[in-house]
């Protein structure tokens, strides 16, 4: 990739959405201290007991580096996404890096993914030294838009990185045939998607490679930063495992480059005990936002135009890892929110070609038309299990509120 297109930007400040903000329990609007955006608190209480458990034991046998929890976690993960292996590892960017660079792809590459996401999506692709080719995404899922993919593929195509954005799968069969007719692996960026389905199959199992987050915020989440890779393939589970702990294939002899990625045993006993209660937080989460939308249309029967719902496809099951309607007027529809006592997010305001570091990609505004404009209007309302009807009719009534009034 083009040294050019790592410049960095000379502006020191760094805004961070609140989705990757470290104190998501705490996230709320000052007028509100009880609404929370992310309630990570109550489930806390919920599972205290396993988690204080869990970790305990942790602290009482020291292995706090690819510890027991470690081994018991990828073993029960695998068995959940329903593949072979699952590698462990520190982030879910790790995750990503680790995956192209099991597949090799380096200096003179290009990776296809979407440019309405989050930065690691396209980071990775230039931190390996590839470059990352964007295309559009649907308007409705806001997923990689498989028709226009295939014009894409260049013979310096190396891999296709769709992401599963907002808990929702992207179309993977119509993804793969067109990988498979050129020759090109899948990796399937799940990092807000864990625990969804698609035509009954669990996001990480839908591709060659599916890689998560388990960031706190996300559907399943850790108490900070850690990461997963999925796969049937015998030999990449192996390069993959190399990777996360310096490219070692025995100690203290390296067959190959690597990071230090490895997941913390603290982190995976944190895990096991929530893993405990997950498949009822799916669920929840699914209630919940089927819910959100049969209130909102109610609400907006006659301002149908108003605001927009996540469009969710028959054969999907979103996890609803963001609750994201499109308004008219996003900064003034925040502002009255945040008046009204409701938390709001932008995940996210500006997509990745026209992110300062890609300038030199030469993709100006209106490039990518359906993520630009959804980056205008996106807004997410707070999602989370634990979030109660009466929270819910106080959501939408402010919504109903800020977006007419």
């Amino acid at each position: 990739m083009n040294q050019a297109l790592l410049r960095t930007t000379p502006d020191p400040l760094i805004t961070t959405p609140l989705s990757h903000c470290l104190t998501l329990s705490a996230i709320h609007s000052p007028l509100d201290p009880a609404m929370d955006f992310i309630d990570l608190k109550t489930q806390y209480r919920r599972i205290k007991p396993s988690v204080d458990a869990r970790i305990a034991r942790v602290l009482e046998h020291g292995a706090y580096v690819m510890g027991p929890e470690v081994t018991e976690l990828e073993q029960v993960l695998a068995k959940y996404v329903g593949t072979k292996h699952c590698v462990s590892v520190a982030s879910g960017t790790d995750a990503l890096m680790i995956a192209l660079m099991a597949l090799e792809i380096g200096p003179g590459d290009e990776v296809i993914t979407a440019p309405f996401t989050f930065f690691a999506s396209a980071e990775v692709i230039a931190l390996v030294g590839a470059t990352p080719v964007f295309v559009d995404v649907d308007p409705r899922t806001y997923n990689l838009d498989p028709q226009q993919l295939e014009s894409a593929i260049t013979p310096r195509t190396k891999a296709v990185m769709p992401v599963s954005l907002y808990g929702q799968c992207a179309d993977f069969d119509a993804i793969n045939a067109i990988a498979c007719k050129h020759n090109l692996p899948v990796v399937e960026d799940a990092a807000q998607s864990f625990g969804a389905t698609y035509k009954g199959r669990k996001s990480c199992a839908l591709s060659l490679i599916g890689a998560t987050s388990f960031f706190p915020s996300k559907p399943l989440g850790a108490y900070g930063d850690g990461g997963a890779l999925f796969t049937d393939d015998d030999a990449l589970a192996t390069l993959m495992r190399q990777t996360r702990l310096h490219g070692q294939d025995r100690r203290y002899h390296h067959a190959r480059l690597g990071l230090t990625a490895r997941l913390d045993s603290l982190q995976a006993a944190v895990l096991l005990a929530k893993l405990e209660v997950f498949d009822d937080e799916v669920a929840a989460r699914m209630r919940l936002g089927a819910r959100y939308s049969s209130l909102l249309a109610e609400a907006f029967a006659g301002d149908a135009e108003a605001i927009r719902t996540p469009h969710v496809e028959p054969f999907n099951h979103s996890v609803y890892a963001q609750y994201t309607i499109e308004v008219d007027q996003r900064d003034l529809f925040e502002t009255r929110m945040q008046a009204l006592g409701v938390p709001t997010a932008v995940h996210y305001p500006l997509p990745l070609h026209l992110q300062p570091v890609f300038e030199a990609l030469g993709q100006p505004a209106g490039s990518f038309p359906v993520a630009e404009a959804a980056a205008r209007r996106v807004i997410s309302l707070p999602m989370h299990p634990y979030l109660t009807e009466e929270q819910q009719v106080e959501v939408v009534k402010a919504v109903r509120q800020a977006a007419v009034d």
